[in-house]
């Protein structure tokens, strides 16, 4: 189809793709908890410019220039890695009656999901190792291929980000009248933002 070796085993892999924890999926839990549905919706939008800007850059050939220049490499990981840890911790000292670490703004979420999945250069590396392991040799378009792979990607994200922003807003009416969920889950967010930041610091 389009040029893509096996669909079905595509749209599989990356919906597992989607489902791993890591700062995407938080970023549209955390937006959804502080801006409802407005701003895990927004979340949403972000994630997936992020994506489409990733994918597009691993298209263009920036996997192979990061992976020849261990410089600029680190820099983009370090700064990354940074971002992470800087929202973490100030979510882990945040304290009742503070103004929220994530203003409630849809722009601000959008630039917030946006930011963390672009500033993960790892994924434009992951883009272009696996785009070549769904392309059939026979059959490739060229771009129109690469497009129609971009679009699922796409279609899937906003699927699964709808169904995780939904549950959230669910979860967070209920929580919402007592302050001390709203807390825990400030500190959990910050030890796991804080932890996707080291893990993207220290990995290699």
């Amino acid at each position: 189809m389009f040029g893509v070796a096996d669909y079905g085993a595509f749209v599989v892999a990356v919906i597992v793709f989607l489902m791993i924890p890591g700062p995407g999926n938080l970023a549209l839990i955390t937006s959804t908890g502080k801006g409802g549905l407005q701003g895990g919706f927004a979340a949403t939008a972000g994630v997936i410019a992020g994506d489409q800007v990733l994918m597009w850059m691993a298209v263009a050939g920036l996997a192979a220039v990061l992976q020849a220049s261990p410089m600029l490499f680190g820099a983009v990981q370090w700064l990354g890695a940074a971002y992470l840890a800087w929202i973490g911790f100030r979510m882990l000292v945040a304290k009742p009656g503070d103004a929220p670490v994530i203003t409630i703004h849809p722009r601000h979420y959008f630039r917030q999901a946006l930011a963390i999945t672009l500033l993960n250069p790892k994924a434009i590396v992951f883009y272009m190792a696996f785009f070549p392991l769904f392309v059939d040799p026979t059959q490739h378009r060229g771009l129109p291929t690469f497009a129609f792979m971009a679009a699922t990607i796409a279609a899937l994200t906003f699927l699964y980000a709808a169904i995780v922003v939904l549950l959230t807003r669910r979860l967070a009416d209920r929580l919402r009248s007592d302050p001390r969920w709203t807390r825990m889950l400030n500190r959990v967010a910050g030890v796991m933002l804080l932890g996707f930041g080291a893990k993207l610091a220290l990995s290699r």
